[in-house]
């Protein structure tokens, strides 16, 4: 909550609010509601006295009563704070109270406890009832900690049940949501399993790791060599035990049923160590590790990369500069990702150099750690895949979250459909508007059971045990994405798959496939996978990325006396377009040093700056440029005369509808550029500066910081954080090369 959003209010919301137990919670509760003016009166009640004498002399109540009876005479709502186990002896002494109709809530821990014993007191639930708990607290303990911000930015979580008054539930939700917190709500049972794992199961080991070793001979000389990450996890064993012994017994069938969880992956990291199994302990340990990030950022809504974490990054491009010197991309994200899978997938250990440490191909890393497979890095560009084989994928513990990688969803589909288990695919905000029925329909045909949200849309469950039956799939639309699914999918299925395409699309899979040791069949348009083969492990160096190559490629292109060599760049001629584009523009671009680096063809491109031409595009060449459209939109911009590109209708379902942003942004710098339902027309001329919207695009982002070179002004992009996707390293090699852009408020 902004701190515009807690302010003082002008009416106060609640007439009398009373608060029972006058410590560290129910102190900051009131507290909290008082300073801000959204109760008539605060009325404290606590069975210390002295308690009762300081809440009054601190401000954190106007009053306190001397009996409960007393203070909740007239109350509207009744904040319960009294440890978990004196709550059943409050609630009975509360059911003999004419209460009216004021509005119980509590903070108690475990939610189940006093759900029962309200039923138990009341004769049944009160509607107006409102259990809660607020995930906060410190050290310190009584009414003298109280602070009136101490729930900001906490989690408080509400267990409403069916017949909760939804005015009670309202007022209570705007209460904390007031006092800062992050409110949310939760079944009562699934409340108590979720504190069981995250908070009660961690204390009670904290108790006992502390009171086991303390109880050994050589304890002091335990205690006195522990290092910080004994001291950080057995901090908590110094927390209160009364309250702890409480909550443990109050909430005891959740916290046996996560112990017993804990205590056979106990048993089983036991026997890893018993029996010197490496590979065993490498697991649990990888996936723990990779785990706690995953999480965090997931929850955090954050990039995998914490250099692009806002939500509103804004680049500021300055105009004008030049490029120059020896620059190397990041690696291939098409061929990251497939590492991955087809690693996961083959027999043995696999070793990736050169790995892309971007947002979308971590998350691929992530999905398989999920599925079992040991991983390990990445490291400076190094991953080690331990496989399991095509059939040795284990059920994920629950959805396995892509973030915004498109291709991650779209390909695991295709291997996927065919496991025994059933697994449900989900990303962020963006990937969920992305059409998946172009991947679901084919696989539908070859008998797997997919079920999508509206229009097709993510998230996907694929429903495992389906036999899948090869057949012959003749692509719609040109798309390396639904061509190498499919490929996937037909390594399980029975017979033969083959696939057509309309238009060449990047053949990453088939190379890669065969580079494992497994035959593909490729004639003219047509590639063709049969099952019964299997994939061996192997050594894979990942070439730099053409697209992420692309953005220096225009760059020097379109800046007086550029002159760059972007070292080992991939040159796939699947992938080339963007080169051959440039090239017909007139574009000064050679190739050096070729070669071929694991089935991939390698060239270092050496760029000059040279005067543009607007052309129409070939659409033979639209899918093997498909990817670096929004750069080449800058390259029009800047050619002499009229660009127009067709057949390229795709380019409205990337993570942005990339026509009509791009055209948007060129029209904000005094560009004419008119979007067409399947391309665009632009009017090469002179460039202003201006506010631009990259809409959570990373090469949308990554284009118009390109354009400013050629700006008379200084170009402010919003909305880059996903820049971190494809290209983590993306703002320091742009300075680097000479481009005059970085994030706001940076150098």
């Amino acid at each position: 909550m902004s701190e515009t959003t807690a302010k003082v209010a002008d009416v106060p919301i609640v007439g009398r609010l009373v608060v029972i137990g006058l410590g560290l919670i129910g102190g900051s509760f009131a507290k909290g509601l008082r300073e801000l003016n959204l109760c008539r009166e605060v009325v404290g009640f606590d069975l210390d006295a002295r308690s009762r004498e300081l809440a009054v002399e601190l401000g954190v109540v106007d009053r306190c009563a001397d009996t409960l009876e007393e203070a909740c005479a007239g109350a509207e709502v009744i904040q319960l704070a009294v440890p978990i186990l004196a709550m059943e002896k409050l609630l009975a002494q509360l059911a003999q109270l004419e209460l009216g109709d004021a509005v119980l809530t509590d903070v108690g821990s475990a939610k189940g406890n006093v759900v029962r014993c309200a039923s138990t007191v009341f004769g049944s639930m009160p509607q107006r009832f409102v259990p809660g708990h607020p995930i906060a607290g410190s050290e310190q303990s009584g009414v003298t900690s109280a602070q009136s911000k101490l729930f900001r930015r906490h989690k408080v979580i509400l267990t409403p049940l069916e017949n909760t008054d939804p005015a009670a539930l309202a007022l209570v939700h705007r209460l904390w949501a007031a006092l800062g917190a992050d409110v949310e709500h939760m079944e009562v049972r699934h409340h108590d399993e979720v504190l069981a794992a995250t908070s009660h199961l961690p204390h009670l080991l904290a108790f006992g790791l502390v009171d086991s070793l303390a109880k050994r001979h050589e304890n002091l000389e335990i205690f006195r060599y522990a290092a910080g990450g004994f001291r950080d996890f057995t901090r908590i064993a110094g927390s209160d035990p009364v309250m702890w012994h409480d909550i443990f017994l109050a909430n005891r069938e959740a916290v046996l049923h996560t112990l017993d969880d804990f205590r056979s992956d106990l048993d089983a990291l036991r026997a890893a160590v018993d029996e010197g199994d490496g590979r065993k302990l490498l697991g649990v340990f990888t996936r723990a590790k990779a785990a706690r990030e995953h999480f965090s950022k997931i929850l955090a809504r954050r990039a995998y990369v914490d250099v692009m974490h806002s939500n509103d990054l804004i680049f500021l491009a300055n105009p004008g500069g030049s490029l120059a010197g020896r620059l190397r991309v990041p690696g291939d994200k098409s061929i990251s990702h497939r590492s991955i899978m087809l690693g996961s997938l083959a027999e043995g250990t696999t070793e990736v150099e050169g790995f892309l440490e971007g947002e979308d191909a971590l998350a691929t890393i992530q999905a398989f750690r999920d599925m079992g497979v040991v991983i390990e890095g990445p490291h400076q560009g190094r991953v080690t895949v331990h496989g399991v084989g095509l059939h040795g994928l284990k059920p994920p513990p629950g959805p396995i979250y892509l973030g915004n990688s498109g291709t991650s969803m779209r390909l695991l589909s295709g291997l996927l459909a065919a496991q025994p288990f059933d697994t449900t695919l989900t990303g962020d905000a963006s990937l969920s508007k992305r059409p998946m029925n172009r991947v679901a329909k084919p696989l539908r045909e070859m008998g797997a059971v997919i079920e999508t949200a509206t229009d097709g849309r993510p998230p996907l469950t694929i429903r495992g045990g389906q036999q899948l039956v090869g057949m012959h799939y003749d692509m719609p639309m040109a798309s390396a994405q639904v061509k190498s699914c499919l490929l996937l999918a037909g390594l399980y299925a029975s017979g033969q798959t083959s696939v057509t395409e309309p238009a060449p699309t990047r053949d990453h899979t088939e190379r890669m496939l065969r580079g494992f040791g497994y035959p593909v069949k490729v004639d003219g348009s047509t590639a063709t996978v049969e099952c019964g083969h299997k994939l061996t492990a192997t050594h894979i160096e990942v070439p730099a990325d053409i697209s992420s190559a692309a953005f220096f490629m225009v760059a020097a292109s379109i800046s007086p006396d550029s002159d760059v060599l972007l070292e080992h760049v991939g040159i796939n001629p699947t992938r080339t377009g963007v080169i051959d584009i440039l090239k017909l523009m007139g574009a000064d671009i050679t190739l050096e040093n070729q070669r071929e680096v694991g089935g991939e063809p390698v060239a270092d491109i050496r760029v000059r700056a040279a005067g543009l031409k607007g052309i129409d595009i070939p659409e033979q060449l639209v899918p093997l440029a498909i990817d670096e459209f929004p750069v080449l939109f800058i390259a029009a911009a800047c050619a002499e005369g009229r660009t127009t590109l067709r057949g390229a209708e795709e380019l409205r379902v990337k993570e942005s509808d990339r026509i009509q942003v791009m055209a948007d942004g060129l029209q904000t710098l005094g560009i004419q550029a008119e979007p067409t339902p399947d391309g665009i027309v632009i009017e090469g001329g002179a460039m202003g500066g201006g506010e631009v919207w990259a809409h959570g695009d990373h090469r949308i982002a990554m284009s118009f910081s390109v354009a400013a070179l050629r700006a008379s002004a200084p170009i402010r992009i919003h909305d880059c954080a996903n820049v971190a996707t494809s290209f983590p390293n993306f703002l320091a090699l742009a300075e680097r090369a000479g481009m005059r852009v970085h994030s706001e408020g940076g150098s």
